[in-house]
């Protein structure tokens, strides 16, 4: 078989291949939000340097826990788990430079303390307002960390 045939053969493999992995992306994606709403949510895993170290993703709320899944992954279960009886709210803040270009457009960044240290998330302003009432409506007898 000549070079160019087995060029177009494994072009056209790439091309199944990024095809299927794209379907599978969306499918991930419905199968996360089939127990409610998803939202844009995305979490600095890397605070080394500023501005950088934030990763895309997508928030679910499940009872007491806040699930972020990443969006470019295949995984079925969350990256990280919050629960509310270990997140105290900070405080909130803009991006700036190159965060802006980091994260989905209109996000605002949220600091949180958690038992293992400080986390910088993102989430639009309504998805903010909906989080803060999340971490307020727990139970009776906990109460709201905030600082």
């Amino acid at each position: 078989m000549p070079l160019w045939q087995w060029l177009l053969d494994a072009a056209g493999v790439v091309l199944l291949l990024v095809l299927l992995y794209g379907l599978a992306l969306v499918f991930r994606r419905r199968w996360i939000s089939r127990d409610g709403g998803t939202f844009e949510f995305s979490v600095r895993v890397r605070s080394t340097r500023a501005g950088r170290g934030w990763v895309l993703g997508v928030g679910r709320y499940s009872g007491d826990a806040l699930e972020w899944f990443r969006i470019f992954s295949l995984a079925p279960g969350p990256k990280v788990v919050l629960r509310r009886s270990e997140l105290e709210y900070v405080g909130r803040r803009d991006a700036e430079g190159a965060e802006a270009y980091s994260l989905y457009s209109g996000h605002i960044i949220v600091e949180c303390l958690t038992p293992t240290g400080p986390l910088e998330v993102a989430m639009s302003p309504s998805a903010l307002t909906g989080f803060l009432a999340w971490l307020e409506a727990a139970p009776p007898g906990q109460r709201l960390r905030r600082r």
